[in-house]
Protein backbone atom coordinates (compact mmCIF):
# COMPACT_ATOMS: atom_id res chain seq x y z
CA UNK A 1 0.00 0.00 0.00
CA UNK A 2 1.28 3.17 -0.75
CA UNK A 3 0.15 6.98 -0.17
CA UNK A 4 -0.21 9.86 -2.28
CA UNK A 5 -0.50 13.24 -2.25
CA UNK A 6 -3.51 15.14 -2.69
CA UNK A 7 -1.82 18.52 -4.59
CA UNK A 8 0.08 15.99 -6.23
CA UNK A 9 4.04 16.77 -6.36
CA UNK A 10 4.99 14.75 -3.25
CA UNK A 11 6.76 11.38 -4.55
CA UNK A 12 4.14 8.57 -3.13
CA UNK A 13 4.74 7.32 0.38
CA UNK A 14 4.76 4.00 2.23
CA UNK A 15 2.88 3.37 5.05
CA UNK A 16 5.52 3.65 7.49
CA UNK A 17 6.59 7.20 6.00
CA UNK A 18 3.05 8.46 5.96
CA UNK A 19 2.19 7.12 9.79
CA UNK A 20 5.63 9.31 10.70
CA UNK A 21 5.07 12.35 9.15
CA UNK A 22 1.01 12.85 9.07
CA UNK A 23 1.18 15.92 6.29
CA UNK A 24 2.60 15.41 2.60
CA UNK A 25 6.45 17.47 1.94
CA UNK A 26 3.85 19.54 -1.19
CA UNK A 27 1.11 20.51 1.86
CA UNK A 28 -1.16 18.11 1.07
CA UNK A 29 -2.71 15.48 2.55
CA UNK A 30 -2.30 11.73 1.75
CA UNK A 31 -4.50 8.99 0.97
CA UNK A 32 -4.01 5.48 -0.45
CA UNK A 33 -3.05 5.18 -3.71
CA UNK A 34 -6.03 2.55 -3.91
CA UNK A 35 -8.94 2.09 -1.93
CA UNK A 36 -8.64 -1.49 -0.19
CA UNK A 37 -12.43 -3.07 -1.36
CA UNK A 38 -14.56 -5.02 1.07
CA UNK A 39 -17.30 -7.41 -0.20
CA UNK A 40 -21.12 -7.86 1.42
CA UNK A 41 -19.99 -11.17 2.52
CA UNK A 42 -17.07 -9.69 4.33
CA UNK A 43 -18.87 -6.62 5.26
CA UNK A 44 -21.73 -8.78 7.11
CA UNK A 45 -19.49 -10.69 8.89
CA UNK A 46 -18.70 -7.68 10.79
CA UNK A 47 -22.12 -7.55 11.98
CA UNK A 48 -21.85 -10.39 15.20
CA UNK A 49 -17.60 -10.16 15.50
CA UNK A 50 -15.13 -8.46 18.14
CA UNK A 51 -14.70 -5.06 17.22
CA UNK A 52 -10.95 -5.45 17.56
CA UNK A 53 -11.94 -8.07 15.22
CA UNK A 54 -13.83 -5.66 12.66
CA UNK A 55 -10.61 -3.67 13.57
CA UNK A 56 -8.24 -6.36 12.45
CA UNK A 57 -10.28 -7.51 9.38
CA UNK A 58 -9.74 -3.79 7.84
CA UNK A 59 -6.90 -2.10 8.95
CA UNK A 60 -3.92 -4.50 7.84
CA UNK A 61 -5.33 -3.97 3.76
CA UNK A 62 -3.95 0.09 4.92
CA UNK A 63 -0.91 -1.22 6.48
CA UNK A 64 -0.18 -3.63 3.74
CA UNK A 65 3.91 -4.91 4.43
CA UNK A 66 4.84 -2.22 7.07
CA UNK A 67 4.20 -4.71 10.39
CA UNK A 68 3.64 -8.03 10.11
CA UNK A 69 -0.16 -9.32 10.93
CA UNK A 70 0.42 -10.15 14.62
CA UNK A 71 2.15 -7.18 15.10
CA UNK A 72 -1.03 -5.11 14.22
CA UNK A 73 -3.31 -7.81 15.90
CA UNK A 74 -1.10 -7.29 19.14
CA UNK A 75 -1.48 -3.34 19.36
CA UNK A 76 -5.43 -3.68 18.35
CA UNK A 77 -6.19 -6.06 21.02
CA UNK A 78 -3.78 -3.72 23.29
CA UNK A 79 -5.16 -0.63 22.04
CA UNK A 80 -9.05 -1.62 22.95
CA UNK A 81 -8.53 -3.37 25.74
CA UNK A 82 -8.87 -0.98 28.55
CA UNK A 83 -12.41 0.69 26.73
CA UNK A 84 -15.20 0.64 29.43
CA UNK A 85 -17.35 -1.12 26.83
CA UNK A 86 -16.18 -4.29 25.44
CA UNK A 87 -18.30 -3.05 21.92
CA UNK A 88 -15.82 -0.17 21.75
CA UNK A 89 -18.54 1.71 19.74
CA UNK A 90 -21.67 0.95 21.53
CA UNK A 91 -25.12 0.99 19.53
CA UNK A 92 -27.60 2.08 21.55
CA UNK A 93 -31.21 2.76 20.51
CA UNK A 94 -33.06 6.58 20.97
CA UNK A 95 -35.88 5.98 18.88
CA UNK A 96 -37.63 3.74 16.55
CA UNK A 97 -34.57 4.38 13.58
CA UNK A 98 -32.23 6.15 15.42
CA UNK A 99 -29.63 4.97 17.28
CA UNK A 100 -26.16 6.72 18.82
CA UNK A 101 -23.42 5.38 18.21
CA UNK A 102 -21.44 6.08 21.44
CA UNK A 103 -17.47 6.26 20.48
CA UNK A 104 -16.39 7.77 23.66
CA UNK A 105 -15.70 4.43 25.92
CA UNK A 106 -11.90 5.08 25.80
CA UNK A 107 -9.28 6.63 27.78
CA UNK A 108 -10.08 10.30 27.67
CA UNK A 109 -13.65 9.80 26.61
CA UNK A 110 -14.24 11.15 23.34
CA UNK A 111 -14.09 9.30 19.50
CA UNK A 112 -10.23 10.32 19.16
CA UNK A 113 -9.38 7.54 21.63
CA UNK A 114 -10.61 5.02 19.13
CA UNK A 115 -7.49 5.81 16.40
CA UNK A 116 -4.72 7.26 18.61
CA UNK A 117 -4.69 4.24 21.07
CA UNK A 118 -3.95 1.98 17.65
CA UNK A 119 -1.97 5.04 16.75
CA UNK A 120 0.27 5.43 19.34
CA UNK A 121 1.39 1.63 19.50
CA UNK A 122 1.88 1.61 15.65
CA UNK A 123 4.02 5.03 15.78
CA UNK A 124 5.92 3.27 18.85
CA UNK A 125 6.75 0.48 16.67
CA UNK A 126 8.17 2.04 13.76
CA UNK A 127 10.22 4.66 15.74
CA UNK A 128 12.02 1.57 17.52
CA UNK A 129 12.35 -0.71 14.51
CA UNK A 130 14.25 2.97 12.63
CA UNK A 131 16.20 4.00 15.84
CA UNK A 132 14.75 7.58 15.44
CA UNK A 133 12.55 9.68 17.60
CA UNK A 134 9.63 11.88 16.71
CA UNK A 135 8.50 15.55 17.63
CA UNK A 136 4.61 15.59 17.63
CA UNK A 137 2.40 18.93 17.44
CA UNK A 138 -1.12 18.71 17.54
CA UNK A 139 -3.92 21.67 16.78
CA UNK A 140 -7.17 20.75 19.22
CA UNK A 141 -10.32 21.93 19.73
CA UNK A 142 -10.62 20.49 23.18
CA UNK A 143 -10.28 15.88 22.53
CA UNK A 144 -7.62 15.57 20.18
CA UNK A 145 -5.35 16.84 22.62
CA UNK A 146 -5.96 14.91 25.54
CA UNK A 147 -6.17 11.62 23.38
CA UNK A 148 -2.85 12.32 21.92
CA UNK A 149 -1.36 12.66 25.49
CA UNK A 150 -3.48 9.37 26.40
CA UNK A 151 -1.84 7.73 23.34
CA UNK A 152 1.75 9.32 23.29
CA UNK A 153 2.73 10.20 26.96
CA UNK A 154 5.53 8.72 28.22
CA UNK A 155 6.72 7.02 24.93
CA UNK A 156 9.74 6.88 24.60
CA UNK A 157 11.55 8.05 21.23
CA UNK A 158 8.82 10.60 21.55
CA UNK A 159 8.03 14.85 21.94
CA UNK A 160 4.59 16.11 22.13
CA UNK A 161 3.22 19.56 21.70
CA UNK A 162 -0.19 20.06 22.05
CA UNK A 163 -1.86 23.46 21.20
CA UNK A 164 -5.19 24.43 22.41
CA UNK A 165 -7.62 27.59 22.11
CA UNK A 166 -6.99 29.66 25.45
CA UNK A 167 -10.52 30.03 26.99
CA UNK A 168 -12.04 27.89 24.22
CA UNK A 169 -12.81 24.23 25.51
CA UNK A 170 -14.46 23.17 28.52
CA UNK A 171 -12.71 22.99 31.98
CA UNK A 172 -12.47 19.07 32.02
CA UNK A 173 -11.29 19.14 28.42
CA UNK A 174 -7.87 21.45 29.12
CA UNK A 175 -7.59 19.68 32.39
CA UNK A 176 -7.13 16.56 30.94
CA UNK A 177 -4.73 18.24 29.08
CA UNK A 178 -2.91 19.97 31.16
CA UNK A 179 -2.66 18.12 34.61
CA UNK A 180 -0.60 14.93 32.91
CA UNK A 181 2.35 13.97 34.31
CA UNK A 182 4.26 12.93 31.64
CA UNK A 183 7.86 14.37 30.76
CA UNK A 184 7.52 14.09 27.34
CA UNK A 185 4.35 16.51 26.92
CA UNK A 186 4.16 20.26 26.40
CA UNK A 187 0.74 21.84 26.92
CA UNK A 188 0.52 25.29 25.00
CA UNK A 189 -2.43 27.63 25.85
CA UNK A 190 -2.59 29.36 22.12
CA UNK A 191 -3.99 33.15 22.12
CA UNK A 192 -5.80 32.81 19.93
CA UNK A 193 -8.76 30.31 17.72
CA UNK A 194 -8.22 26.95 16.87
CA UNK A 195 -8.07 27.51 13.20
CA UNK A 196 -5.09 29.74 14.46
CA UNK A 197 -3.43 26.67 16.26
CA UNK A 198 -4.57 24.79 12.89
CA UNK A 199 -2.49 27.21 11.01
CA UNK A 200 0.49 27.32 12.99
CA UNK A 201 0.81 23.45 12.56
CA UNK A 202 0.73 23.35 8.67
CA UNK A 203 2.84 26.79 8.90
CA UNK A 204 5.47 24.53 10.91
CA UNK A 205 5.43 21.61 7.93
CA UNK A 206 6.16 24.02 5.40
CA UNK A 207 9.49 24.50 6.87
CA UNK A 208 11.24 21.74 5.07
CA UNK A 209 14.17 22.12 7.27
CA UNK A 210 12.77 22.00 10.15
CA UNK A 211 10.36 19.10 9.66
CA UNK A 212 13.87 17.50 8.68
CA UNK A 213 15.56 18.09 11.76
CA UNK A 214 13.00 17.43 14.48
CA UNK A 215 11.44 14.60 13.07
CA UNK A 216 8.01 16.44 12.46
CA UNK A 217 4.77 14.25 12.57
CA UNK A 218 1.27 14.28 13.32
CA UNK A 219 -1.38 13.35 15.70
CA UNK A 220 -4.80 15.53 13.85
CA UNK A 221 -6.58 13.63 11.37
CA UNK A 222 -4.13 15.04 8.87
CA UNK A 223 -2.67 12.15 9.44
CA UNK A 224 -4.30 9.65 7.47
CA UNK A 225 -3.99 6.79 10.11
CA UNK A 226 -6.87 8.58 12.16
CA UNK A 227 -9.07 7.84 9.00
CA UNK A 228 -8.34 4.58 8.74
CA UNK A 229 -9.20 3.91 12.12
CA UNK A 230 -12.48 5.79 11.98
CA UNK A 231 -13.19 3.62 9.10
CA UNK A 232 -14.02 0.49 11.34
CA UNK A 233 -17.31 1.89 13.24
CA UNK A 234 -18.81 2.97 10.14
CA UNK A 235 -18.24 -0.59 9.04
CA UNK A 236 -19.33 -2.19 12.42
CA UNK A 237 -22.52 0.11 12.90
CA UNK A 238 -24.01 -0.52 9.68
CA UNK A 239 -23.56 -4.41 9.45
CA UNK A 240 -25.94 -4.70 11.43
CA UNK A 241 -28.83 -3.33 9.25
CA UNK A 242 -30.48 -4.48 6.54
CA UNK A 243 -30.84 -1.58 4.08
CA UNK A 244 -27.67 1.35 4.10
CA UNK A 245 -28.08 3.43 6.84
CA UNK A 246 -27.73 7.52 6.80
CA UNK A 247 -25.00 8.59 9.15
CA UNK A 248 -25.54 11.98 11.21
CA UNK A 249 -21.90 13.07 11.91
CA UNK A 250 -21.07 16.53 13.94
CA UNK A 251 -18.62 18.21 12.52
CA UNK A 252 -15.48 20.39 12.88
CA UNK A 253 -12.14 19.45 10.79
CA UNK A 254 -14.11 17.19 8.45
CA UNK A 255 -12.17 14.20 9.61
CA UNK A 256 -14.69 11.89 11.29
CA UNK A 257 -16.98 12.40 8.24
CA UNK A 258 -14.45 11.89 6.02
CA UNK A 259 -14.14 8.74 7.30
CA UNK A 260 -17.65 7.95 5.96
CA UNK A 261 -16.70 8.52 2.67
CA UNK A 262 -13.62 6.38 3.11
CA UNK A 263 -16.00 3.71 4.18
CA UNK A 264 -18.12 4.12 1.34
CA UNK A 265 -15.24 4.08 -1.25
CA UNK A 266 -14.33 0.74 0.09
CA UNK A 267 -17.05 -0.99 -0.75
CA UNK A 268 -19.87 -0.29 2.50
CA UNK A 269 -23.28 0.89 1.70
CA UNK A 270 -24.26 3.99 2.81
CA UNK A 271 -27.61 6.02 1.96
CA UNK A 272 -26.18 9.49 2.94
CA UNK A 273 -23.41 11.47 5.13
CA UNK A 274 -25.35 14.26 6.82
CA UNK A 275 -22.47 17.03 8.35
CA UNK A 276 -24.07 18.35 11.81
CA UNK A 277 -22.84 21.68 12.29
CA UNK A 278 -23.14 24.54 14.69
CA UNK A 279 -23.29 28.33 13.91
CA UNK A 280 -19.38 27.42 12.42
CA UNK A 281 -21.41 26.57 9.18
CA UNK A 282 -18.63 26.89 6.62
CA UNK A 283 -19.90 23.35 5.57
CA UNK A 284 -23.47 24.11 4.89
CA UNK A 285 -22.30 27.71 3.14
CA UNK A 286 -19.88 25.27 0.95
CA UNK A 287 -22.15 22.82 0.03
CA UNK A 288 -25.79 25.05 -0.49
CA UNK A 289 -23.70 27.81 -2.80
CA UNK A 290 -21.01 26.36 -3.75
CA UNK A 291 -18.33 29.06 -2.01
CA UNK A 292 -16.21 27.67 0.43
CA UNK A 293 -15.13 31.18 2.31
CA UNK A 294 -13.74 31.06 5.93
CA UNK A 295 -14.96 33.72 8.48
CA UNK A 296 -14.26 34.53 12.09
CA UNK A 297 -15.10 31.72 14.55
CA UNK A 298 -17.83 31.73 16.65
CA UNK A 299 -17.55 30.04 20.45
CA UNK A 300 -20.54 28.09 20.18
CA UNK A 301 -22.00 25.51 23.40
CA UNK A 302 -20.02 22.91 21.02
CA UNK A 303 -16.34 24.52 21.14
CA UNK A 304 -14.67 21.45 19.42
CA UNK A 305 -16.85 22.36 16.38
CA UNK A 306 -15.81 25.78 16.39
CA UNK A 307 -13.92 25.81 13.51
CA UNK A 308 -13.45 27.70 10.48
CA UNK A 309 -11.18 25.51 8.04
CA UNK A 310 -12.11 22.05 8.04
CA UNK A 311 -8.62 20.86 6.87
CA UNK A 312 -9.99 17.50 5.76
CA UNK A 313 -12.04 18.92 3.29
CA UNK A 314 -9.24 18.89 0.93
CA UNK A 315 -9.69 15.09 1.19
CA UNK A 316 -13.31 15.11 0.54
CA UNK A 317 -12.67 17.65 -2.42
CA UNK A 318 -9.70 15.64 -4.24
CA UNK A 319 -12.30 12.67 -5.05
CA UNK A 320 -14.62 14.59 -5.85
CA UNK A 321 -12.82 16.31 -8.65
CA UNK A 322 -12.14 12.99 -9.63
CA UNK A 323 -8.58 12.70 -7.91
CA UNK A 324 -7.70 15.69 -9.80
CA UNK A 325 -3.88 17.16 -7.68
CA UNK A 326 -3.77 20.08 -10.43
CA UNK A 327 -7.43 21.34 -9.52
CA UNK A 328 -7.22 20.38 -5.44
CA UNK A 329 -3.40 22.46 -5.77
CA UNK A 330 -4.65 25.39 -7.08
CA UNK A 331 -8.02 25.55 -5.17
CA UNK A 332 -6.05 25.13 -1.94
CA UNK A 333 -3.55 27.81 -3.02
CA UNK A 334 -5.80 29.97 -3.94
CA UNK A 335 -7.78 29.46 -0.74
CA UNK A 336 -4.77 29.94 1.38
CA UNK A 337 -4.86 33.51 -0.23
CA UNK A 338 -7.90 34.74 -0.31
CA UNK A 339 -9.51 32.64 1.90
CA UNK A 340 -12.44 31.30 -0.18
CA UNK A 341 -12.43 29.94 -3.14
CA UNK A 342 -15.99 28.42 -5.64
CA UNK A 343 -16.30 24.84 -5.75
CA UNK A 344 -16.11 23.79 -9.64
CA UNK A 345 -19.97 22.81 -10.90
CA UNK A 346 -19.12 19.05 -11.03
CA UNK A 347 -16.80 19.00 -8.02
CA UNK A 348 -19.68 20.37 -6.32
CA UNK A 349 -22.42 17.81 -7.99
CA UNK A 350 -20.63 15.00 -6.89
CA UNK A 351 -19.99 16.13 -3.05
CA UNK A 352 -24.22 16.58 -3.19
CA UNK A 353 -24.50 13.01 -4.17
CA UNK A 354 -22.77 12.36 -1.00
CA UNK A 355 -22.67 14.71 1.67
CA UNK A 356 -26.05 16.73 3.12
CA UNK A 357 -25.07 19.72 5.16
CA UNK A 358 -27.14 20.93 8.33
CA UNK A 359 -27.10 23.90 11.17
CA UNK A 360 -27.76 23.64 14.86
CA UNK A 361 -27.78 26.74 16.83
CA UNK A 362 -27.21 26.83 20.56
CA UNK A 363 -30.61 27.11 21.46
CA UNK A 364 -31.43 24.20 19.57
CA UNK A 365 -29.01 22.51 21.18
CA UNK A 366 -30.33 22.82 24.34
CA UNK A 367 -33.36 21.94 23.68
CA UNK A 368 -32.29 18.51 21.94
CA UNK A 369 -30.30 18.04 24.97
CA UNK A 370 -32.97 18.15 27.32
CA UNK A 371 -35.60 16.79 24.90
CA UNK A 372 -33.49 13.61 24.79
CA UNK A 373 -33.22 13.45 28.82
CA UNK A 374 -36.44 13.89 29.37
CA UNK A 375 -37.68 10.74 26.50
CA UNK A 376 -35.12 8.75 27.75
CA UNK A 377 -33.26 9.90 30.97
CA UNK A 378 -30.13 9.64 28.97
CA UNK A 379 -27.85 12.85 29.19
CA UNK A 380 -26.11 13.64 25.84
CA UNK A 381 -23.24 16.46 25.07
CA UNK A 382 -23.64 19.56 23.18
CA UNK A 383 -21.75 17.94 19.73
CA UNK A 384 -23.57 14.32 19.74
CA UNK A 385 -26.86 17.63 20.60
CA UNK A 386 -26.27 18.99 17.32
CA UNK A 387 -26.10 15.96 15.57
CA UNK A 388 -29.35 14.56 16.95
CA UNK A 389 -31.31 17.74 16.45
CA UNK A 390 -29.92 17.37 12.75
CA UNK A 391 -31.54 14.18 12.30
CA UNK A 392 -34.76 15.18 14.23
CA UNK A 393 -34.90 18.25 11.96
CA UNK A 394 -34.37 16.13 8.53
CA UNK A 395 -37.03 13.79 9.46
CA UNK A 396 -36.77 9.80 9.96
CA UNK A 397 -37.65 7.37 7.74
CA UNK A 398 -39.14 4.18 8.37
CA UNK A 399 -37.38 2.47 5.68
CA UNK A 400 -33.56 3.85 6.58
CA UNK A 401 -31.97 3.73 10.28
CA UNK A 402 -30.55 7.01 11.22
CA UNK A 403 -27.05 6.95 13.27
CA UNK A 404 -25.95 10.03 15.33
CA UNK A 405 -22.00 9.51 16.24
CA UNK A 406 -22.12 10.48 19.66
CA UNK A 407 -18.64 11.69 19.82
CA UNK A 408 -18.06 12.98 23.58
CA UNK A 409 -19.03 11.70 27.25
CA UNK A 410 -21.52 14.10 28.41
CA UNK A 411 -19.76 14.64 31.67
CA UNK A 412 -16.86 16.67 29.76
CA UNK A 413 -19.48 19.74 29.13
CA UNK A 414 -21.10 19.39 32.47
CA UNK A 415 -22.14 23.07 32.04
CA UNK A 416 -24.22 22.97 28.74
CA UNK A 417 -25.83 19.52 30.56
CA UNK A 418 -26.36 21.35 33.67
CA UNK A 419 -27.61 24.66 31.18
CA UNK A 420 -30.27 21.86 29.31
CA UNK A 421 -31.11 19.59 31.89
CA UNK A 422 -30.65 21.47 35.53
CA UNK A 423 -28.38 18.28 36.35
CA UNK A 424 -24.71 17.61 36.63
CA UNK A 425 -23.60 14.73 35.19
CA UNK A 426 -21.73 12.66 37.52
CA UNK A 427 -17.76 12.55 36.59
CA UNK A 428 -16.68 9.12 35.54
CA UNK A 429 -14.06 7.17 37.62
CA UNK A 430 -11.48 8.27 34.38
CA UNK A 431 -11.71 11.72 35.32
CA UNK A 432 -12.82 11.82 38.95
CA UNK A 433 -9.73 13.42 40.43
CA UNK A 434 -9.06 16.18 37.67
CA UNK A 435 -9.74 18.76 39.92
CA UNK A 436 -7.53 17.71 42.74
CA UNK A 437 -4.50 17.88 40.21
CA UNK A 438 -2.01 20.87 39.45
CA UNK A 439 -2.29 21.98 35.61
CA UNK A 440 1.08 23.14 33.71
CA UNK A 441 0.41 24.80 30.27
CA UNK A 442 2.71 27.80 28.35
CA UNK A 443 0.90 30.82 27.34
CA UNK A 444 1.93 31.78 23.79
CA UNK A 445 0.59 33.96 21.35
CA UNK A 446 -0.76 32.78 18.06
CA UNK A 447 2.76 33.35 15.87
CA UNK A 448 4.58 30.98 14.32
CA UNK A 449 8.05 31.95 15.10
CA UNK A 450 7.31 31.88 18.81
CA UNK A 451 5.82 28.50 18.94
CA UNK A 452 8.91 27.01 16.78
CA UNK A 453 11.33 28.85 18.97
CA UNK A 454 9.63 27.10 21.90
CA UNK A 455 9.58 23.91 20.33
CA UNK A 456 13.37 24.21 19.59
CA UNK A 457 14.15 24.89 23.47
CA UNK A 458 12.08 22.29 25.20
CA UNK A 459 13.67 19.55 22.40
CA UNK A 460 17.01 21.22 23.24
CA UNK A 461 16.69 20.41 27.12
CA UNK A 462 15.24 16.74 26.64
Amino acid sequence: MRYISTRGLAQPQSFESMLLSGLAPDGGLFLPEVWPQFGKPEIARLATGRYVDAAFAILPSFVGDAFARDEIRADIESAYAAFDSAEVASLVRLRENLFLLELFHGPTLAFKDIALQVQGRLLARALERRGSFSTIVAATSGDTGSAAIAALGDLPRVNLFVLHPKGHVSEIQRRQMTTTACNNVYNIALEGTFDDAQNIVKSLFSDREFVARVHLAAANSINFFRIAAQCVYYFTAAARFGSPPVFVVPTGNFGDVFAGEAAMRMGLGIERLVIATNANDILCRALEDGLYAAGPPRHTLSPSMDIQVASNFERAYFEASGRDPASTRATMSDFETRRRFHLPADVLANLRARYLALRCSDEETLETMDLIYRETGRFIDPHTAVGVAVALARGNSRERPMIVLSTAHPAKFPDAVYRATGIVPPLPRRVADLYEKAERASTLPADVSTVRTFIEQRLANS
